[in-house]
């Protein structure tokens, strides 16, 4: 089954390439491209997108304010920002929103479809350079906590730094020798024994507890 995404995108010759790119790659459907957010509840009740992919400098409502009440009024759906900002309180912002990934504009194609897929499966994506300073920021802000022994073996540890690091999936795979799907395995094991739900709350206890 396709995944549906939803572009909200002002800059038509970016939204012709997405929509391009999505409809004309296997496995991805551009469920609706628009120029802004003004009809966000609307937009997203229409095309029932599986991901949406979000631009924050939008006309009237910018897409960070977009992401936060498209968060609250559907908490299911997945959503990714992707754009040219690439400042520490945009990322905050965004994140708080509700995002589950955060990429920037000069991303290939390839690398794009990549974090829409590990989004729409559940997980987070962000450029390299952004994972940095998600890092950064995570470091910064979260308070002291007692350590706890989670057991973790070395191989989880391993892919829990790749993770922090802002890799997919895919990538991990790739990078350490091992089939995405056994790569899958060892995350579903780390969020039992983390007790977290999803990769960014991975990543975030990771960071917190010094876990890597």
């Amino acid at each position: 089954m396709d995944i549906r995404v939803t572009v909200f995108e002002d800059n038509p010759i970016m939204l012709d390439a997405y929509k391009a790119v999505l409809n004309g790659t296997e496995g991805f459907h551009c469920a609706g491209a628009y120029k802004d957010c003004n009809d966000w509840k609307y937009v997203i009740e229409r095309t029932t997108p599986d991901v949406v992919l979000m631009d924050i400098g939008l006309p009237g409502l910018d897409g960070i304010d977009a992401t936060k009440l498209i968060h609250e009024q559907f908490p299911d759906l997945r959503l990714l920002i992707q754009t040219v900002f690439d400042e520490d309180e945009k990322i905050f912002a965004a994140l708080c929103a509700g995002a589950h990934g955060y990429v920037l504009k000069k991303t290939s194609p390839a690398q794009l479809l990549d974090a829409i897929t590990e989004v729409y499966r559940g997980g987070s994506s962000f450029s390299p350079a952004i994972a940095a300073k998600v890092v950064q920021l995570f470091r910064q802000f979260a308070p002291p906590v007692i350590p706890v022994a989670y057991e973790l073996t070395a191989r989880e540890k391993q892919i829990l730094q790749l993770m922090t690091e802002g890799k997919s999936l895919p990538v991990i795979a790739k990078e350490i020798f091992l089939g995405y799907e056994t790569v899958r395995s060892y995350v579903k094991t780390i969020y039992q024994k983390l007790h977290v739900a999803s990769a960014t709350e991975a990543v975030g206890k990771a960071i917190r507890e010094r876990l890597v």
